[in-house]
């Protein structure tokens, strides 16, 4: 069964740092553009920040710049948001996403929902002291 699992959120104190891991099963995920949607309590989800297929980098918010990193394992092909500095305006819950697309070409600008094939099941960041 295809899937994508992410691991790594938890609970943080501002200022501290956080790595979550987007794993996928039943496909390689060094073959397609991956975005991290987040969403807040009482907001709509929203798109944060993208790897291409070719290794290229989109971040979707300003707010993350300079703090937020997103990663790939070549080997695995997992996929990692390194995130440091944390405030407490990040807290929600992270999802992984991708689209099987054969030509995946950039990252989507902006990353749309209903393009997205797969979503995993999310990972809750707390930022709070």
């Amino acid at each position: 069964q295809s899937q994508l699992v992410e691991f790594g959120g938890g609970l943080v104190q501002p200022g501290g740092s956080l790595k979550l891991s987007c794993a996928a099963s039943g496909f390689r995920l060094d073959y397609y553009n991956v975005v991290w949607f987040r969403q807040a309590p009482g907001k709509e989800r929203e798109g944060v920040i993208c790897i291409g297929a070719a290794g290229t980098r989109t971040e979707y918010r300003d707010s993350v710049k300079g703090r937020f990193t997103i990663l790939r394992d070549d080997r695995s092909g997992t996929v990692y948001l390194q995130m440091v500095n944390l405030k407490p305006e990040d807290t929600g819950r992270y999802s992984c996403a991708t689209e099987l697309n054969p030509y995946p070409g950039n990252c989507p600008k902006p990353p749309q929902e209903g393009d997205f094939d797969y979503w995993g099941q999310g990972t809750q960041v707390t930022v709070s002291s």
